[in-house]
C-alpha cells in the first residue's frame, strides 16, 4: 500500500508539472509575451500534428528513426554488456580499462559527430554508430558496477557445492547484478535516443531529427513545435513503461 502510494504521489508530481509546463505555454501566447513566431500557440501546435499524423512521409520519418535507434542500442547492449562483463573477470582489467570507460564517458562525444559523417556518410549509417558508441558507456559501467558489486561469499559459496561458470552466471552473477544491469540499459536506451535524434538534426537525409531541422530552417514553427510535441510525449511515455517493466522485473 504505502508504495502504491508513493507510485501515485510520483506519478502526479509528473503530470502536474507537464500541466504547469503546458499553462505557461498557453499563457505566454496569449498575453503576448513571447511572439507566436516563435512559440505558436498550442492549439495550432495540436492541429499541425493531428495532420501530420495522417500522412505517410510522417510515419516513414517514425519508421526511420525507430530503426536507426533499434540498430544503435542493439550494437550498444550486445558490446557494453560483454564488455562490462568481461573486464569485471580480471581485476587488473578492472583497475586499467574501467577509468578509462569512466574517462572517455566525459568528453562531449557531440565533439566527434562530424568524424562518424566522415567515415559513416549522412545516412542513417552515422546516426547507428554515434548512437551506438554513446549508449556504449553508461551499459557497460552500469554492467562493471553490477558484475563487481557482488559478494564473493555467494560466488564461493556456488562453487563449493559443484556450480560450473554457466550454473554461477545464471543462478548467482545475472541475478545480483539485474537491478544495476537494468538501469544501466534503461539510460543508455535514452541516451541512445537523444543521440540519434540529436545526430539526424544536425546532419541527415531522413527522420524526425531531419524533420525538425527542415521546420526551423524554413521558420514554419507549428510544424516544428508539432514534432518536438510528438518526440517529448513519446519519450514521457516510453520512459514510463520502461520504468514501470523495471520495477515489475526488480520485485519477482
Amino acid at each position: 500500500m504505502t508504495s502504491e502510494r508513493g507510485t501515485f504521489g510520483t506519478r502526479s508530481v509528473q503530470f502536474a508539472f507537464l500541466a504547469i509546463a503546458g499553462g505557461a505555454w498557453w499563457f505566454a501566447t496569449e498575453t503576448g509575451s513571447v511572439s507566436r513566431l516563435l512559440l505558436p500557440p498550442p492549439a495550432s501546435v495540436y492541429a499541425t500534428l493531428e495532420r501530420l499524423v495522417q500522412t505517410s512521409a510522417f510515419w516513414s520519418a517514425v519508421l526511420v528513426t525507430l530503426t536507426t535507434i533499434a540498430k544503435a542500442f542493439s550494437i550498444a547492449l550486445v558490446v557494453g554488456i560483454l564488455a562490462g562483463y568481461l573486464i569485471t573477470r580480471s581485476k587488473l582489467a578492472m583497475d586499467v580499462i574501467e577509468p578509462v570507460i569512466s574517462g572517455l564517458f566525459t568528453i562531449p562525444i557531440t565533439l566527434f559527430f562530424p568524424m562518424f559523417i566522415l567515415f559513416f556518410g549522412i545516412g542513417s549509417g552515422s546516426k547507428v554508430a554515434y548512437g551506438a558508441t554513446y549508449a556504449f558507456f553508461p551499459i557497460a559501467l552500469n554492467t562493471i558496477a553490477a558484475f563487481s558489486g557482488l559478494e564473493e561469499r555467494y560466488l564461493r559459496a556456488a562453487r563449493s557445492m559443484g556450480a560450473g561458470r554457466w550454473d554461477t552466471f545464471r543462478y548467482i552473477l545475472l541475478p545480483g547484478a539485474f537491478p544495476v544491469l537494468m538501469t544501466g540499459l534503461r539510460i543508455g536506451f535514452f541516451i541512445c535516443l537523444a543521440s540519434v535524434l540529436g545526430g539526424e538534426t544536425i546532419s541527415s537525409v531522413a527522420g524526425i531529427g531531419r524533420n525538425i531541422a527542415l521546420a526551423a530552417e524554413l521558420m514554419e514553427s507549428a510544424r516544428m513545435f508539432a514534432w518536438i510535441t510528438f518526440v517529448v510525449l513519446s519519450s514521457v511515455t516510453l520512459n514510463l513503461l520502461v520504468y514501470s517493466l523495471e520495477t515489475r522485473l526488480r520485485s519477482r
